[in-house]
């Protein structure tokens, strides 16, 4: 009985086995043969609200003035009268350069001509004098014509002598080199007692730079500026309405376009190498944050769209087609849409053509969404609405 018993173990726990193994490989060809769920992705209908249409471009600021410091007249340069860097008013006394040498010669200048005047006033005298003889009868026709020419010669010593005087002023005056401009002044070139002015070429003693207020410059490409010609035209805006539009400016590290300045010009032609139209706007910069030579982002407003379709801007993707966004169809298929952009407001992109107010833009899970396969698309919640205030 025992034994009996012990060979029915033996049986039963081979078969056991075998159900189970039978049971292990079912179920390894069940999961073979079921699908895996289609991907999940979030979706959103384009919002559709009014804008303000922008052109946007890549500029760089320059400076309104820059000028070369020079010695006008050779010399050895006697006071250096700003520390490098300085920010200077028009005026401003900067360099000297030897200015008693000048000084003399200007005062000797101003001796000849009271002399040359002196001898105008005598020849003139005489003259007078032989023109009552000569009409008395009492003087010869050639006494007459010699102090007639002795008072014009007179009279052109006095004017050159005052040509003279002017110019030995006007050296005198290039002794103290001035800012021409409200500026900074750059470091120095020359040291005190160096000689300057001589050679052929002035001498560069430092340059001075206005930083306010300040150019951006830009360009517009060909498409744009058919665009905002034609909007000039709709509008019936002159020449003096356009120097009144608004321009914004950002810096590389700047959020948005916190500086405001104005249209101040455009070229009157279009480059035919580039397409493109070079334009300017100035800035008023009194806190010099605006340095030259910065690039920036530009933003011009061109007009207004009163149902424009927005996009949250990281729903785009681009390829060698252009941007592109993707959507959803009525079966969950993914679809891609190339689309033409328009400016961004804040995180949201305008969409110029490509998509309907009806479409489902995904908007994230972009890489497990595939043109052509099926998702799981799932509807972004709405944006909550802030409580009125009271």
């Amino acid at each position: 009985m025992g034994g009996t018993h012990f060979q029915m173990r033996r049986v039963v726990l081979p078969f056991a086995a075998f159900v189970a193994l039978g049971a292990l490989a079912a179920c390894g060809e069940s999961n073979t043969s079921v699908a895996p769920p289609p991907p999940k992705v979030t979706v959103t209908t384009p919002e559709k609200r009014a804008v303000t249409t922008y052109l946007e471009a890549t500029g760089n600021t320059a400076a309104v003035n820059t000028a070369n410091l020079v010695a006008r007249v050779p010399g050895f340069l006697t006071s250096v009268n700003y520390n490098d860097g300085d920010y200077v008013k028009k005026g401003t006394l900067l360099f000297t350069i030897e200015p008693e040498s000048y000084e003399l010669k200007y005062k000797q200048a101003q001796a000849a001509e009271a002399a040359a005047a002196a001898t105008v006033k005598q020849t003139q005298a005489d003259y007078d004098r032989q023109v009552d003889l000569q009409a008395r009868g009492t003087a010869s026709k050639a006494t007459l014509d010699t102090s007639t020419a002795n008072r014009d010669t007179a009279l052109a010593n006095y004017q050159q002598a005052q040509v003279n005087t002017k110019l030995a002023e006007i050296n005198y005056g290039y002794t103290s080199v001035t800012a021409p401009f409200d500026g900074i002044v750059t470091a120095r070139t020359v040291s005190v007692g160096e000689y300057v002015g001589a050679n052929s070429q002035p001498t560069v003693l430092a340059t001075i730079v206005q930083h306010d207020p300040i150019y951006v410059n830009f360009t517009i490409n060909e498409r744009d500026l058919l665009n905002i010609r034609e909007e000039i035209r709709r509008r019936g805006l002159t020449a003096e309405d356009l120097k009144k539009i608004p321009v914004y400016v950002g810096l590389q590290t700047e959020s948005g376009y916190p500086h405001t300045g104005t249209f101040d010009y455009a070229s009157p032609t279009v480059d035919a190498s580039t397409g493109t139209l070079a334009g300017r706007a100035i800035f008023q910069n009194p806190t010099r944050v605006l340095l030259p030579g910065f690039f920036v982002r530009v933003r011009i407003p061109t007009g207004k769209q009163d149902d424009a379709l927005l996009v949250p801007d990281v729903a785009l993707g681009s390829d060698q087609s252009g941007r592109y966004v993707l959507t959803v169809n009525k079966d969950n298929v993914v679809e891609q849409h190339n689309v033409d952009v328009g400016t961004l407001e804040g995180t949201m992109r305008v969409i110029n053509k490509g998509i309907t107010a009806d479409d489902r833009v995904i908007i994230a899970g972009l890489l497990r969404a595939i043109p052509g396969q099926k998702v799981d698309a799932q509807t972004a919640a709405a944006p909550a609405v802030p409580a009125a205030k009271k």
